[in-house]
């Protein structure tokens, strides 16, 4: 007997960039509805020009469909356009989506792209909606962003920092967090003995202590902690190199050190099929890893396949929470 579907908490994002139409895409391909139950969290305007621009029926409540009436249905959003009331608008809106999770019918949160600029404008003090998430769920565990390039996954010991932080903010645990916390999301998506391989820092990994010895005095014992845990991982090897291993089907994931050594490398691999998890969080959240494109909105040219996979993510995380739970 084949499992009941899952029910999705979907935001629009941000209403002044193509979110509307990557979703009213989405939301409009049969398959959608065969995937998942829907609760939309929208804006009727904003749904209405990305529906015109994607040619496709504006989205309607359906027997697989909720649209609920809430405080930002109704409102206007000039497009391509950053304002506090659109990030305004964000902030509420995937706080709604997180409560019917939480409180309601909902086993995850899929959102479309944001614009950091307008959340910070809307009231988001955090650095960024990760951290948001982490602390509108009152979650102080681990967390990180994970970004997906199936079947390719990424993590990062450090974030949204400036790089001259980044090796101050390294340490053994936190190396070994960032292997758990990717190694669990895996299992949730269904690899059941994933397989992590660990960033360098330095150019060619400090080669034997000449350029950095982060790799010997940090990263190792971050891996032999981790593996301590029940988590095993390979490296670490060097940052120019280790895509190169996972693009020859070596690895299932790969934890880097800082933003831009696994975002340049999986951007350049697949940029619009990529997709973000918030990893450690208690509930399942995913949204594609591109942003708002304010420059082609209305124009049609949007794609739609990594908002899709971050749909199909969602909902694959969610059937593995269910599972667990049940």
């Amino acid at each position: 007997m084949a499992s009941p579907p899952v029910h999705i908490a979907l935001s629009i994002g941000d209403p002044a960039g193509i979110g509307p139409e990557i979703i009213a895409r989405l939301l409009a391909d049969p398959a959608t509805r065969r995937m998942a139950r829907v609760t939309l969290i929208g804006n009727r305007d904003a749904l209405s020009r990305g529906a015109a621009s994607a040619g496709v029926p504006v989205p309607q409540p359906d027997d697989w469909l909720d649209i609920p009436h809430w405080s930002g249905s109704d409102a206007v959003f000039p497009p391509g356009v950053i304002s506090e009331a659109s990030g305004r608008f964000m902030l509420d809106s995937l706080r709604l989506a997180v409560r019917h999770v939480v409180d309601g019918p909902a086993d995850a949160v899929c959102f479309g792209p944001l614009n950091k600029s307008a959340l910070r404008a809307g009231g988001m003090q955090e650095e960024d909606e990760m951290r948001w998430f982490a602390k509108l769920l009152d979650h102080r565990g681990v967390c990180g962003e994970l970004n997906v390039l199936d079947p390719l996954w990424t993590a990062r010991v450090t974030s949204h920092i400036p790089l001259k932080e980044v090796s101050a903010r390294l340490s053994p645990e936190s190396v070994a967090d960032a292997i758990e916390m990717l190694a669990a999301a895996l299992r949730a998506s269904g690899v059941a003995l994933p397989r992590i391989g660990v960033c360098g820092l330095n150019p060619h990994n400090g080669d034997h202590g000449n350029y950095g010895s982060e790799e010997t005095d940090i990263i190792a014992p971050g891996m032999r902690l981790a593996a301590s845990r029940g988590v095993a991982s390979s490296g670490p090897f060097p940052a120019d190199t280790i895509f190169l291993r996972a693009r020859a089907g070596e690895l299932d994931g790969i934890v880097t050190m800082y933003h831009d050594q696994g975002q340049i490398a999986t951007k350049l691999l697949g940029f619009e099929v990529g997709v973000t998890v918030e990893g450690g969080l208690p509930i399942p959240v995913t949204t594609p890893a591109h942003g708002t494109a304010y420059d082609i909105v209305g124009r049609g040219e949007a794609s739609g396949t990594a908002m899709a996979r971050a749909f199909d993510l969602a909902c694959r995380m969610a059937r593995s929470k269910n599972a667990v739970t049940a």
